[in-house]
């Protein structure tokens, strides 16, 4: 299957994912999969973008959350905390919709650390834009029913770099839930649609 002939939709619920999944392996264990992080993290910058492969670039940066979305869909116990987070995602995302004003701070906010942290090396840049982006989810989304409850290691929920990668990997999630819904996405496809989308999940993963 080549990237024409891949939903778009299962690319968008597959970034949800795989921000869930970080989050979880944040949250649990202090560390997390850089490759697919770094593509989460970017995705938020890419405000202009219309399409998955826009905003996430190649398919293979996708390839933690087609792998969790394929782990949940096929009834996988091991990833029942990404999908918990993964519903308060897509369910805080329709709050989040209603709120204009706040998409549009969200918005100005993420324009400004982009260009405020543009200068920096690469591994610096993501740490000081997690920070921001984090001290912007914590003004904004986070003001939001329902909240994210992360679960997790007290130790690593206690760590300040933790914390910003968590938060802003659930923004990146939240990112993913409003092109989920642009592109059509809803709680019907979900509820009962899981053959359908396990098939597109499995084939975007193998295209």
């Amino acid at each position: 299957m080549n990237a024409e002939t891949v939903n778009p939709q299962i690319l968008a619920l597959a970034g949800v994912f795989q921000a869930a999944e970080l989050v979880r392996q944040a949250a649990s264990h202090g560390a997390w999969s850089g490759f697919a992080a770094t593509a989460s993290l970017e995705s938020l910058f890419r405000l202009e973008a219309e399409t998955p492969e826009e905003i996430y670039g190649d398919r293979k940066r996708l390839r933690l959350g087609l792998e969790t979305l394929i782990g949940v869909l096929s009834g996988e116990a091991e990833h029942q905390l990404p999908l918990q987070c993964a519903v308060t995602l897509l369910q805080l995302e329709k709050k989040f919709l209603r709120h204009p004003a706040m998409m549009e701070a969200v918005g100005e906010g993420l324009d400004r650390i982009s260009s405020e942290t543009a200068a920096l090396e690469p591994h610096e840049r993501e740490d000081a834009q997690a920070e921001q982006v984090a001290e912007l989810y914590t003004k904004t989304v986070s003001t939001l029913t329902p909240r994210v409850v992360v679960n997790g290691n007290p130790q690593y929920l206690h760590n300040p770099r933790n914390v910003n990668w968590i938060r802003s990997l659930l923004f990146s999630g939240l990112r993913s839930a409003v092109l989920w819904e642009q592109l059509g996405g809803g709680r019907f496809n979900l509820l009962f649609g899981r053959k359908r989308l396990l098939r597109q999940a499995e084939a975007a993963l193998q295209g």
